[in-house]
């Protein structure tokens, strides 16, 4: 078995992720456990499980450390949970992806290609309107959009919270065809974050991510805060 070395793995992209806002949800654990990469364990905050929708501006991308024309700023939209994993006798804390957009068909072929993600490209834009906080995309002739609006200063999540479970996942896992996985460090430091207010999801949440989301999505949520995001640098994966 393959595991990460820093002296050997080569960065594949480096970018800023901005503006992050981060709206989170209890789940039936059950329901994630058919995504759940072999050899990989889920992750809970108090006993819970919980997936998140999460909207981000990419900003400045480099891939190889070369920058793509007309693919250096854009968003993307995500639905992700909470996995683990015991290597080296360290428990590496990481994220599962459910499905991320991005409005960039290149960027989305490049992704599932590399990485086995379930990347789509659809139509996306993003509004900041004073404290307010929109990212949007279109899919089947329809709207869908995730926003809040920010509240407080910035400061760093409360040692042991909900918001620091949320923001603190520092590892990626793919699923891969053979019930392999796919392991990457992403890598950048901790991040400050404000109150998120009036959290609000329209979206067909069937249609998009399956119908067995649905119920959780279509909760309130349990927190949503808006993370203020730094560079950040992801590493090839390697297969576990």
């Amino acid at each position: 078995m393959l595991d990460w070395n820093p002296m050997k793995q080569r960065s594949f992209l480096t970018a800023e992720w901005r503006s992050l806002l981060m709206i989170n949800y209890e789940i039936d654990p059950q329901i994630l456990d058919p995504y759940v990469p072999a050899g990989i364990e889920p992750d809970t905050w108090n006993g819970k499980s919980y997936v998140s929708m999460v909207g981000f501006l990419f900003c400045h991308t480099k891939v190889l450390n070369l920058p793509v024309p007309f693919h250096r700023n854009f968003e993307e939209v995500n639905l992700r949970f909470y996995v683990r994993r015991k290597a080296e006798g360290k428990t590496r804390r990481g994220v599962v992806f459910i499905k991320e957009i991005v409005p960039r068909r290149a960027i989305a072929f490049v992704a599932r290609t590399l990485y086995g993600e379930n990347y789509v490209a659809l139509p996306m834009k993003h509004d900041m309107n004073g404290d307010t906080l929109l990212y949007e995309w279109r899919f089947a002739k329809r709207r869908h959009h995730m926003s809040a609006r920010a509240s407080g200063e910035y400061s760093l999540p409360a040692p042991g919270s909900e918001e620091e479970f949320i923001a603190e996942h520092y590892w990626g896992y793919s699923a891969q065809k053979g019930r392999g996985c796919v392991e990457y460090r992403v890598e950048h430091p901790p991040w400050r974050v404000r109150r998120a207010e009036q959290p609000h999801l329209d979206c067909d949440v069937p249609l998009m991510y399956g119908a067995e989301f649905k119920p959780a999505l279509s909760s309130k949520p349990t927190s949503a805060f808006i993370a203020e995001g730094s560079p950040v640098t992801v590493y090839q994966g390697i297969r576990i």
